[in-house]
C-alpha cells in the first residue's frame, strides 16, 4: 500500500532537492544599495552585477564630506571549492577570499578565520533594505561595523 510518506517523497517537488547554494540564489543581492549619514557626514553606495558566469562583481564607494575616501572591487564567485566572497579595498594590494559558511534565501556569511579584520562578512535582506556587516577580532577585540542600506536607482 502507499503511504502518506511516500505520496509525500513522490508529489513534493522540494523533497530531494539539493540545498546547496548557487551563485545565482544570492541574486537578491544584485542591484544598487546605498547608505547616508547626514550626521557624519558620509555617504556609501554598494552596486552588484547579477549572476552570470559563475560570478557577481561589485564595488562600492565611501564618500565623506564631499570626498571619496574609500572604494572597493567585489567579486562573488562559484567554483568547485564552493563561493567565495572575494574584495580587494581601495587601500589593500592583495585581494582577500571569504568563503560561504552559512547561507539562506536572504541572508548569507563569509569567512575568512586567519584575514586580520573583518573574519566574517554578512549580508542580509529585509524587504527593501540590504543590511552588510562586517566582524570579528581586531586588536584582540570583537568587533563588528553595520552598513544598513536601501535599495537606489542604478544610475
Amino acid at each position: 500500500t502507499i503511504t502518506a510518506i511516500t505520496i509525500f517523497v513522490l508529489y513534493n517537488p522540494a523533497f530531494g532537492q539539493e540545498t546547496k547554494p548557487s551563485i545565482e540564489s544570492l541574486n537578491w543581492i544584485a542591484g544598487c544599495w546605498e547608505q547616508n549619514d547626514a550626521v557624519k557626514k558620509r555617504f556609501g553606495s554598494e552596486q552588484w552585477m547579477k549572476p552570470a558566469g559563475g560570478s557577481m562583481i561589485g564595488m562600492s564607494r565611501t564618500v565623506r564630506n564631499g570626498k571619496t575616501s574609500g572604494f572597493e572591487f567585489l567579486r562573488i564567485v562559484q567554483d568547485d571549492t564552493g563561493i567565495h566572497y572575494i574584495s580587494k579595498p581601495s587601500e589593500n594590494k592583495e585581494e582577500t577570499s571569504f568563503k560561504l559558511i552559512k547561507f539562506s534565501v536572504s541572508e548569507v556569511v563569509f569567512e575568512n578565520s586567519t584575514h586580520d579584520f573583518p573574519q566574517r562578512i554578512i549580508y542580509k535582506l529585509d524587504k527593501t533594505n540590504l543590511f552588510a556587516r562586517i566582524e570579528g577580532t581586531n586588536n584582540g577585540k570583537a568587533m563588528g561595523i553595520d552598513f544598513p542600506m536601501t535599495r537606489a536607482k542604478c544610475d
